[in-house]
């Protein structure tokens, strides 16, 4: 029966025969169990029809938590992975009394092979501590995204300049453990990105927008990092296959600009590719140029050749040494 209820709980109206598959019982037991959790004062709605069955009542809340073994354990790895990225989106407090709630309820051969998990857990990197966008703003940027309602939010870039701003916007994405929002601007008509930590404020305006066509939102997002205005603007030629470059040049670093296939040719044959990036810094370029251990063409700047040239030198001397 409480297998049952969380089916119903998991949203939508269930069939009898799928409830009876999924529990491993006859219809008439369904049945039955329907009426006890009925008896319980559970709002089990009985839906007519050809695609009928039952669904719990509209606005229903169960008051106590009910997880699975497996679902705790989801939850829990959740909140700690999620704090550990960066991705929280609220203070870490709250990721940490929400799961100390979740840990006491917790039967204690579970919360003991939990807590047993947790302590070989380890992860390979250490993330700053970074902003965390206020949860109301996500929600409200969320809710317009879904609806195509145009946004006013209040933004200050990295400069510190202030500015309010009206946004078309796209979808949120993740990354390297920040929060963004990216959409078009409609003043300007172009794309925009932006940190959700960096967000003021945001209401939805009066109004709605077409869905774009074309790239979804994290890949916009790739791209305006890929193309954003940086001291260095870099141009080389990389013979390899794609795969093979974005190894160490992903799409949220370098912009790679494929050529036609002719009839026949794989994919994965390299070939002369050209690779744009823009930069603040060149001194990490020769390094991952080397990494790449492919044929390749500086364009510009001439910097950066003369950087990969003095890697080259040291790395000769440090072999002739005994």
């Amino acid at each position: 029966m409480l297998t049952l209820l969380e089916l119903l709980q998991s949203g939508g109206t269930r069939t009898v025969a799928e409830l009876a598959d999924r529990l491993g019982v006859q219809g008439r037991t369904v049945r039955r169990y329907v009426d006890q959790l009925i008896d319980l004062d559970v709002p089990v709605e009985s839906v007519r029809g050809r695609y009928g069955g039952y669904r719990l009542a509209p606005g229903y809340r169960l008051p106590p938590l009910m997880l699975s073994d497996d679902e705790a354990l989801a939850v829990l790895l959740g909140l700690v992975a999620g704090r550990r990225a960066g991705l929280m989106t609220t203070q870490h407090t709250a990721s940490e009394t929400a799961a100390a709630k979740i840990r006491r309820v917790l039967p204690k051969h579970l919360a003991r092979r939990l807590d047993t998990l947790l302590e070989a857990l380890a992860f390979t990197d250490q993330p700053g501590e970074f902003d965390t966008p206020d949860a109301g703003i996500l929600l409200t940027i969320a809710d317009a995204v879904r609806h195509r309602r145009p946004l006013s939010i209040r933004y200050t870039d990295r400069e510190g300049l202030r500015s309010e701003r009206t946004l078309h916007a796209y979808g949120i994405v993740a990354h390297s453990g920040r929060w963004y929002v990216t959409g078009q601007d409609p003043r300007i008509g172009e794309d925009r990105t932006f940190r959700l930590d960096r967000i003021a404020d945001a209401r939805t305006l009066p109004g709605s927008f077409e869905a774009p066509v074309g790239p979804g939102p994290a890949q916009r997002v790739l791209s305006g990092f890929a193309t954003a205005e940086y001291r260095h603007e870099v141009t080389l030629r990389i013979h390899g296959t794609v795969a093979q470059i974005r190894a160490q040049l992903p799409a949220g670093v370098a912009s790679l600009e494929e050529h036609e296939l002719t009839s026949g040719e794989d994919r994965a044959t390299e070939r002369w590719m050209r690779v744009e990036l823009r930069v603040e810094r060149l001194d990490w370029l020769p390094p991952a140029l080397a990494a790449l251990n492919r044929p390749f063409v500086i364009e510009r700047p001439d910097e950066l050749r003369d950087l990969v040239s003095a890697l080259a030198d040291r790395l000769a001397s440090y072999a002739r040494q005994a």
